[in-house]
């Protein structure tokens, strides 16, 4: 079979055949050599006539086929042999042969009578039916007999004692068969377009062949033919040779051959007449034992004769065969003789057995999946005169028989008697979920899954192996007749609602009908079966347990009564209704409406009935009072209350007493309240007369409700007013149909006596209004005046009741009409203005609210609209708003209405202007025609600015509000409405603007503040807690004094050109000046230190100058940026330093050009500034004065006011240096030095100061020396007179300096000092000043580099100060409060020395240095040879390193100070000597070299070295080089005497034990040193070295001729080398002549 596919005819295909076929050959000749020679011979001659066709023939498979009957010979003789092997071999090559299409007709039946005579033998049948398989499936050259022989064969097969073959044949029979039929369509395919006039066939009984049929149809059917006989128990006409058949499987072949293929017996009219002729008569015949049967086991059949037991296989087989009849050939056969024998079955089955369930199952089949057979037995039958209801009896039968299930029981299934006592057992142990089932007056029948949707499922009719009738489970009976009843409702109600749908499109699109609808049809079947169906599915909703079950049943009566509206018949669709809306209700619930318990079967039922009359609305007419009424009851038990637009939602709250509700309907009722507003939403798809039907039963409903309300103090139905406002909005495209009775209605619900009736009477007027004007009529409202009236009527009529609960309704009504039709209000705006603003403080808060979102309304959308002559009143009305003490967020929010009115104000300024302006001359022209006087506010002001100064003068009167938040809100909008919008203003109005708006505010808070109460306010209201900033009146009013002040500076800032040029500014200038002074002196640290945020704000004024005129960049001299100092979080915060003022001036650069100072204002810009400069100074002497020790209650500034105060004079500087003198430079001196006395609150200290390690500035002090780095920059690049403040600025670093080591005093405050951020308690903190210290040494360092040589620095002696100052942590050392300090002053007073000794030298004739070398001799002193001792956890690393330091010194001496001895005083070079020699003696006491046991080892090298240094210097020039050589080699020589001396005595004290490290050390280099010396003195010229010299040096021989008793050997070694040299010194006395003498 592989081959095929490669193509039948290819080369490779027949090259394989012929080789296969030669090869299975010569295997088979191998076989026979022996045994069977003629088969052996066969063999040979086919290998050679195979090659023979292959030469001698291109088409080589045609030319095989033509042959096969000798090509096949062989095998058929080898199959002869009846050898297995033999055998087998021979079948697989006749296989090939097929399977290829290469065997003849002849062939074929040669192939088919050798394996007949196996199959007699009973050789490998397996195999034979696989032949003949592969023969019929592969070819189509066997027809007639050879075919019939061959189906004969399998049957035969079929029928062995052998299980296997048994099944293979019966699978082969059934594929053989098939195969049959299959062979006679592909035939009809081929012959499709040939018309025949065929036959009828006649029923000939001895006729053996069709002639009229082709082929392949005759095959099949005499196949056919003699299958009804065999099935009938008759001989084959065609089939010869049959011995044995089963009447099971006969009609198994049948049922596959009806049901498989159709076309064949409705195209054919040969095959129509057996099927009429044979297969129907066999069918009715096969039935009757079973109906003889059922007659005969009834109670009143006679017992007389004996009848026969149906056969389940063969009963069930009948039963498939007549599902297949009636399923496919109902069009062409009688089908009532069928119809007739099921009713007999349906009526018999109050027996029930497994018999009716088979027949019931075929039911559902037939009418479920076929609903036209059930208006065909209608139309045929039931609407015959005289004839059987074959239709209403069907329906009757199966309603009949779910009833008697219920009646009697035991008559269907005997084990329904048994579960009656123990209905829901199954449901009952465990805690399992009960099953399905139905009960019914105590009857229980379980509910079995028989089908799905619109499919049967027969379980029974699959059972093909079953001999015996299985028990059937218990309600199987029920199940298949509840599934057969929903199939049938579900069939007919979509085939007649398919039919409808088409005709009424037809008719929608005017084409003619050319089918005749069958109406009389559709009412008949509905008439016949209504009663029926609803007897059936009332029982059974009622009897109903599962959810899935009531929902089915509730839908089939819901598509009933849909269908019977639909139709126009009225009674029907009444009764299904009913049904619905009774079981929706509890049971007995009108004669129990007290105490009522709603189940979830009811709200199933109801959710079918909102259905119902969501999407069948308009079929239901006069039904709408039985649906609503029904609705309305159900809306009561449920609790649901209306909500927005009508819509029901869940509202109880406390469930009623009288109610019951389960927890699966309490979840439910979100899901029926959505179900019950998507009703009333789809009544806008109804008619207009449907539309009226509901209206009246709504209405109808709520006059019932308001019968029952009158005197009666439970809650009122408030169902039918709820859903005619829901229906009503619904329905606005047609609202004048049902506007009159709809609102008159409402408007007596208005006027009922119950608050909660006449609340929802009111709501639905109102809503319905709102809905009626917002809606896009056509043609639009302005242009239908009728309308309007129309709908505004309700609204006028709404004031004539008295309720007061009404008026709000009606505000809000108002409120929303502004959002509907504000635009066209026109004059009425003084009349709505009016309403809005009539509001006082004795009026409730939700009038106020609800008339403040109106005023929000008319501001935000309708300004424009409105006539600019009632701008005023609605200034008026905000402010109103705002000064309401009812409500605080409505006076917030008013104020904020008030800055959008500005705006608009600035937005359209021109055309308001000009209106304005035209309404003045009219209103002139009137008052002088009156005679009359005008009287207006601000006059003489122009229009526009009176507009703007009333808004100014009610948002100032905003301002001084008792209420913090009101006032805080008001002050932000005055000053931003003022800046932002001010420009409009004409320049006489300012000087109104300042002195009657800012001055005046500013006064009224300075005095209320200062008026304030100090008691503590413990909440702001309700459960508002207020934070300990605010919870004081003082407090809160000192919030709004800050944004005053803040708000006039930032004006002043921003208009300064423009307010001078009114004239005259110093006098406001001064005014603000004295509030911010009068600010900043306050006790209240937030008022004080917004007043120096002023204060910066003001300084920030610049004036431009012309580009050559302009002043240095403030970058070019450091002036630090301002920023806000209140939220610093202490030191670790980094400095804005590095930030520029220019950066924030810059932002005012757009408008310099507008308001450039004329040069004529330079005179007067300066007296500002220094008026500023006053203002500082004063706040600065009087907040740094040190506290009088008579106060009890010190007060002291905080850092962040100090560190704002400080921060403003690089600022102020910038105005003022041209006038800048050493006055006001000691004035500055004086605050800065008074600033960073002052000590912290404890307080507050932990949020300021670092931790006592961390080497940080605190913002105050970064800005003390930002200020003082500003003033020195500025020094540097200003004339030189201003030079001469370069001493004061050190002096004042140098004081800062100090604070190191002795920190400042603020008078007498006790203060205590921080240790590692945990503070001692105390009051008050002193500040770590050694981080500044440090930081001023630094800046004191870097300056002196830069200005050393300038003549004020030399003259005022700047250097000594530095050194005096230096001296002092220095000579503290490890005593000093920080090791950073001394450490910081060693390394400065290096670089100082570096910097100023060579200018020193320079000036050494003049003598203005000459103080200053016995004090930095004394420095020396004191650090080198410090009083104080190192901590006792110094390690050696830690010393090493100091000793480091020390040696630095040394090595700064020798080559800064020694080096230039002939510049420097001899009593200085002496004592730094003295101090080398006192350095370079180790083993002196531990005053000097020594502390605690540490000796400095490097440090006496360094001062040895450097005496020999300058003990060695051969090179000198000057009698003053030479004689600190002299000096120097005196000290050294003395210095090594002491030292050996010493060093002896040591050795003999302590002979028994080694001497110590440090003496070995200081021994050994000691003789080196001795030894160098003596090289140098031989080296060096005779006149270099006096008398007194050799004389200590040949001293030293015999102290070192002392020390060779030493034990050490490298002390003996040193010895050595020390005394070499002095061999050179050993000569012969010489004669020495003195004085004449020898």
């Amino acid at each position: 079979m592989n081959a095929l596919r490669s193509g039948p005819s290819s080369p490779e295909v027949v090259k394989r055949l012929l080789d296969n076929m030669q090869a299975d050959l010569r295997a088979l000749s191998m076989e026979c050599k022996k045994r069977f020679p003629p088969v052996k011979e066969a063999a040979e001659s086919g290998i050679v006539k195979i090659k023979t066709i292959a030469v001698r023939n291109v088409d080589v498979l045609g030319a095989l086929k033509e042959h096969s009957s000798e090509v096949v010979q062989p095998f058929l003789m080898g199959c002869g042999t009846k050898e297995p092997k033999i055998t087998q071999l021979c079948l697989a090559s006749i296989q090939r042969l097929m399977s290829h299409e290469v065997v003849s007709e002849a062939a074929a039946g040669n192939i088919i009578n050798m394996l007949w005579q196996l199959m007699e033998n009973g050789l490998e049948e397996l195999k034979l039916l696989q032949t003949v398989l592969v023969l019929l499936t592969t070819n189509t050259v066997v027809h007639d007999e050879v075919l019939s022989k061959a189906i004969v064969l399998c049957f035969r097969l079929h029928f062995t004692k052998d299980n296997i073959t048994n099944n293979t044949a019966a699978a082969t029979v059934r594929q053989v068969v098939t195969v049959v039929f299959e062979r006679m369509v592909a035939e009809d395919e081929r012959c499709k377009g040939m018309e025949e006039q065929r036959q009828l066939v006649q029923a000939n009984s001895n006729r053996r062949s069709m002639t009229s049929l082709k082929p392949s149809a005759k095959d099949a059917y005499m196949l056919f033919q003699d299958l009804c006989q065999l099935v009938n128990a008759d001989a084959p006409y065609w089939l010869v040779g049959m011995t044995e058949m089963t009447r099971t499987f006969g009609l198994e072949l049948l049922e596959s051959v009806l049901n498989d293929f159709p076309q064949v017996f409705l195209q054919h009219q040969e095959f129509s007449f057996l099927l009429k002729e044979r297969v129907c008569p066999l069918v009715i015949k096969l039935f009757s034992p079973n109906i003889k049967f059922r007659q005969g086991s009834s109670p009143a059949a006679p017992s007389s004769a004996p009848v026969e037991k149906p056969y389940f296989p063969i009963c069930m087989r009948l039963l498939r065969v007549v599902s297949v009849l009636i399923k496919h050939y109902y069009s062409l056969l009688n089908i009532l003789t069928l119809v007739v024998w099921f009713l007999k079955c349906l009526r018999l089955t109050f027996n029930a057995s497994w018999y009716d369930l088979v027949v019931k199952s075929i039911a559902d089949t037939c009418n479920g999946a076929f609903p036209c057979h059930c208006r065909s037995f209608c139309q045929f039958y039931d609407m015959k005169p005289h004839s059987t209801k074959v239709f209403r009896d069907i329906v009757n039968a199966l309603g009949s028989f779910i009833q008697s299930l219920f009646i009697t029981p035991s008559l269907g299934n005997p084990t329904l008697a048994t579960s009656q006592s123990t209905p829901g057992a199954a449901g009952t142990s465990g805690g399992l979920i009960a099953p399905a089932a139905f009960e019914y007056r105590g009857t229980w029948i379980p509910l079995m899954a028989v089908s799905v949707q619109g499919s049967a499922k027969a379980t029974y009719l699959e059972m093909l192996d079953k001999v015996e009738p299985p028990s059937i489970p218990e309600g199987y009976a029920l199940s298949v007749a509840f599934s057969a009843l929903l199939d049938l409702v579900r069939g007919i109600t979509s085939m007649i609602e398919k039919e409808l749908s088409l005709q009424e499109e037809m008719k929608t699109t005017g084409q003619q009908q050319s089918l005749a609808f069958p109406q009389l049809v559709w009412e008949e079947m509905i008439s016949a079966c209504w009663c029926g169906l609803l007897a059936a599915l009332s029982l059974l909703l009622d009897a109903s347990t599962d959810e899935s079950a009531t929902e089915n049943i509730l839908k089939a009566e819901l598509m009933m009564a849909s269908l019977c509206g639909r139709l126009g018949v009225v009674t029907p669709r009444d009764a299904f209704i009913t049904a619905i809306c009774k079981a929706s209700l509890p049971p007995h619930y009108a004669l129990t409406v007290l105490s009522s318990s709603l189940t979830a079967k009811n709200l199933q039922c109801m959710r079918t009935l909102l259905n119902l009359a969501q999407y069948h609305g308009a079929v239901l007419g006069m039904s709408w009072q039985l649906v609503l009424a029904t609705l309305q009851h159900l809306v009561w038990i449920l609790g649901l209350k209306p909500g927005s637009g009508g819509a029901l939602k869940p509202g109880r709250t406390v469930e009623a007493s009288s109610t019951v509700l389960t927890t699966a309907v309490m979840t439910d009722l979100p899901v029926i309240s959505n179900i019950l507003s998507k009703l009333f939403e789809s009544s806008q798809y109804l008619d207009d007369v449907s539309l009226h039907h509901l209206i009246n039963a709504l209405c109808s409903l709520s006059t019932e409700a308001m019968d029952m309300a009158y005197g009666n103090n439970k809650e009122p139905s408030l169902f039918a007013v709820a859903k005619l406002l829901e229906t009503g909005l619904v329905n606005m495209h047609r609202i004048e149909i049902l506007w009159r009775p709809l609102t008159g209605h409402l408007l007596e619900v208005c006027q009922h006596p119950n608050s909660r009736m006449r609340e929802w009477g009111a709501e639905a007027v109102t809503a319905l209004i709102k809905a009626g004007l917002e809606y896009k009529h056509d043609p639009p409202l302005p242009q239908n005046q009728r309308l309007q009236l129309l709908l505004f009527h309700p609204l006028r009529e709404l004031s004539n009741i008295v309720h007061p609960d009404i008026r709000q309704k009606q505000l809000e009504c108002v409120l929303q009409i502004l959002q509907s039709q504000g635009d066209g209000l026109g004059p009425g705006w003084p009349l709505v203005l009016g309403v809005i603003g009539a509001i006082c403080n004795d009026q409730g808060e939700a009038l106020i609210r609800t008339a403040f979102q109106c005023l929000q309304l008319v501001v935000t959308d309708f300004l424009p609209t409105m006539p600019c002559m009632c701008l005023h009143s609605v200034v008026d009305v905000a402010g109103s708003f705002g000064l309401q003490n009812q409500e605080l967020n409505i006076s917030l929010t008013s104020i904020g209405l008030l800055w959008n009115i500005s705006d608009y104000f600035f937005q359209r300024a021109e055309p308001i202007e000009q209106e304005l302006n035209k309404e003045e001359v009219l209103l002139e022209r009137q008052a002088e025609d009156k005679d009359v006087a005008l009287h207006r506010p601000f006059h003489p002001a122009p229009p526009f600015d009176r507009l703007w100064l009333c808004l100014y003068a009610k948002l100032g009167e905003l301002c001084v509000d008792p209420r913090p938040a009101v006032r805080k809100s008001a002050s932000q909008t005055l000053f931003s409405t003022i800046t932002a919008h001010g420009i409009l203003l004409q320049p006489p109005t300012w000087h109104t603007v300042v002195w009657k708006v800012l001055f005046h505010l500013l006064d009224c808070v300075r005095r209320s503040s200062t008026m304030a109460d100090k008691e503590k306010i413990e909440s702001g209201g309700g459960n508002i807690l207020i934070h300990h900033s605010r919870d004081t009146a003082e407090k809160q009013w000192a919030e709004t004094w800050v944004l005053t002040l803040a708000g006039v500076a930032r004006i002043f800032n921003t208009r300064k050109h423009l307010l001078q040029s009114l004239g005259d500014f110093s006098k406001p200038w001064g005014m603000l000046l004295d509030h911010i002074q009068s600010a900043a002196l306050s006790k209240n640290s937030e008022v004080s230190l917004a007043a120096l945020k002023s204060f910066q704000e003001i300084l920030q004024i610049v004036t431009p100058l012309k580009d050559t005129e302009r002043p240095e960049r403030l970058d070019a001299i450091g002036v630090p940026a301002f920023y806000d100092v209140a939220s610093a979080s202490g030191p670790g915060q980094a400095s804005p330093s590095s930030q520029l003022v220019t950066d924030r001036l810059s932002c005012q650069s757009g408008a310099e050009q507008q308001w450039a100072s004329p040069p004529g204002d330079k005179m007067e810009d300066s007296a500002l500034w220094w008026a500023a400069w006053n203002s500082w100074y004063h706040m600065g002497m009087e907040r740094t004065r040190l506290p009088d020790p008579t106060e009890q209650l010190a007060f002291v500034p905080s850092q962040p006011f100090l560190t704002a105060l400080v921060q403003i004079f690089p600022a102020l500087y910038q105005h003022i240096k041209a006038g800048f003198t050493m006055e006001h430079l000691a004035k500055l001196d004086a605050v800065l030095h008074g600033a960073v006395s002052v000590p912290i609150s404890s307080d507050t200290s932990p949020f300021i100061l670092p931790s006592y390690t961390e080497a940080v500035l605190t913002s105050l002090q970064e800005a003390v020396l930002a200020a003082l780095d500003v003033l020195q920059k500025a020094i540097c690049v200003g004339p030189e007179i201003m030079q001469v403040m370069y001493p004061a600025i050190f002096r004042q670093l140098l004081r800062f300096v100090k604070f190191s080591c002795r920190p400042p005093h603020c008078g007498k405050l006790e203060t205590k000092q921080a240790t590692n951020a945990k503070f001692n308690q105390a009051e008050w903190v002193a500040l770590n000043y050694v981080p500044f210290a440090e930081r001023s040494l630094e800046v004191v360092v870097e300056l002196y580099q830069k200005t050393a040589c300038h003549k004020a620095v030399v003259s005022e002696k700047v250097l000594e100060d530095i050194i005096k100052t230096l001296r002092l942590p220095l000579g503290l050392k490890y005593t000093c409060p920080s090791e950073s300090t001394w450490r910081l002053a060693v390394s400065s007073l290096r670089k100082v020395l570096s910097t100023g000794l060579p200018v020193a030298r320079q000036h050494a004739s003049s003598g203005k240095f000459d103080t200053m070398w016995p004090e930095l001799a004394l420095t020396f002193e004191d650090y080198l040879f410090s009083k104080s001792t190192p901590p006792d956890n110094l390690s050696i690393k830690k010393f090493q390193n100091y000793e480091d330091i020390d040696v630095e010194v040394v090595q700064l001496i020798s080559t800064e100070i020694l080096p230039f001895c002939n510049f420097i005083p001899k009593d200085f070079v002496g004592q730094i000597m003295v101090m080398l020699n006192k350095g370079s003696i180790h083993s002196q006491s531990s005053s000097f070299t020594e502390t605690e046991g540490w000796i400095r080892e490097e440090f006496s090298k360094a001062c040895f070295e450097t005496l020999l240094q300058f003990s060695f210097n051969s090179k000198t020039t000057t009698p003053q080089e030479g004689y600190i050589s002299h000096m120097a080699l005196s000290v050294l020589l003395k210095r090594s005497q002491d030292v050996l001396r010493h060093f002896a005595e040591e050795e003999r004290l302590s002979r028994s034990g080694p001497l110590s490290r440090q003496q070995v050390t200081e021994i050994v280099f000691i003789l080196k040193a001795i030894g160098t010396l003596m090289e140098s003195l031989k080296k060096a010229q005779p006149e270099n070295v006096d008398d007194n010299t050799w004389a200590q040096v040949i001293a030293l021989y015999p102290t070192l001729v002392e020390c060779v008793t030493c034990s050490s050997a490298e002390v003996s070694s040193a010895l050595k080398e020390a005394l070499w040299p002095f061999k050179d010194l050993m000569h012969p006395p010489v004669m020495k002549v003195q004085n004449g003498e020898s």
